[in-house]
């Protein structure tokens, strides 16, 4: 990126603990910064150079790094603290139209990047946000992308575990009519979790950490009464919640937790009288900060392109029926 506003200066006194401790594991915690501001952070020692596009958040920039290095003197830091000192000086970036830096995950498969503008936007999204949610046809990656950001975090040691979560059964989660015990009755609802998992990790690994409950798949209504901290948490199929279930699934965030959503409401299988509990979140988590959205569309479609054009078609007539009624 070439910044329109530079700024360079020293934090004294040079203290290399003090250094690592303010950078943090492989400058971690200067990436997160940048992540959230949109600038660049380059240093030699304790002389930095810190650049960006508006002049007033590489201001700030420079204001944050000053006083993180005079805690990391007194503190050890850690993603955590770092995002609680940015939330605190209520810090974010000077404009919503600012092109995303490109998040690459690195995970077995290799790495996994963004295709097209709004992957691209998500991933940067969720690696700055506690709270996100991804909205959109089926076929444009919210869900795989959600799995690969949690597997790259537990493989850093940002978190400690992954909690994957899926409304069990659509209207309601009412499992006793089926057959088996409750993983048997669960299984397939989470499948397509366990899917983008194997493709990430590996069948072996994944069979081990779900053993050592460090993955953890369940249906949402065992998220109730629990905190979950350093933890990477996902939402699936959030469109089939109530408001009620909602509100309970977000709450459960702890420290050092992230969360994803993902839904499409197009596809919500609740009884018609019941609002769904992810279109309810839309309209009053909007505005809120360390929220995010990411509107997916049927361009953002990554399957076989005759999905693109059926999620197309489909669009055209439910938007024909809003206007005269369906026939």
């Amino acid at each position: 990126m070439t910044g329109s506003s530079q700024r360079d200066f020293t934090l004294d006194p040079a203290d290399s603990e003090r250094l690592a401790n303010l950078a943090g594991p492989f400058d971690s915690h200067l990436r997160q910064i940048e992540m959230r501001l949109g600038v660049e952070i380059a240093n030699r020692g304790n002389v930095f150079r810190v650049s960006g596009r508006d002049e007033e958040v590489v201001a700030q920039a420079e204001k944050l790094l000053r006083g993180l290095y005079e805690e990391a003197a007194i503190e050890t830091l850690d993603t955590h603290a770092i995002n609680v000192r940015l939330s605190r000086a209520n810090l974010e970036r000077a404009a919503e139209d600012f092109a995303p830096q490109e998040v690459a995950v690195k995970v077995k498969r290799g790495t996994v990047r963004g295709r097209g503008v709004n992957q691209a936007k998500y991933l940067h999204a969720i690696a700055t946000h506690d709270i996100n949610f991804g909205i959109g046809p089926a076929g444009t990656g919210k869900t795989f992308l959600a799995v690969a950001m949690a597997v790259e975090a537990l493989n850093e040691s940002k978190v400690q575990r992954l909690v994957l979560v899926r409304p069990a059964v659509e209207a309601g989660e009412k499992l006793g009519f089926l057959p088996g015990d409750l993983a048997q009755k669960v299984d397939p609802y989470l499948r397509p979790l366990y899917d983008a998992l194997y493709e990430m990790l590996g069948v072996e690994k994944v069979i081990k950490l779900l053993e050592k409950s460090v993955i953890e798949i369940a249906p949402l209504a065992y998220m109730r009464g629990r905190t979950l901290n350093d933890a990477f948490v996902i939402l699936d199929e959030a469109q089939n919640t109530t408001i009620e279930q909602m509100k309970m699934f977000l709450t459960r965030l702890g420290f050092g937790s992230t969360a994803v959503v993902t839904g499409d409401l197009t596809q919500i299988d609740l009884p018609r009288n019941m609002k769904s509990g992810l279109r309810d979140a839309v309209e009053v988590l909007r505005d809120v900060d360390g929220v995010s959205f990411t509107f997916f569309e049927s361009r953002d479609v990554v399957r076989h392109p005759v999905v693109a054009r059926v999620v197309s078609a489909y669009d055209r007539r439910d938007a024909q029926d809003a206007e005269t009624g369906p026939a």
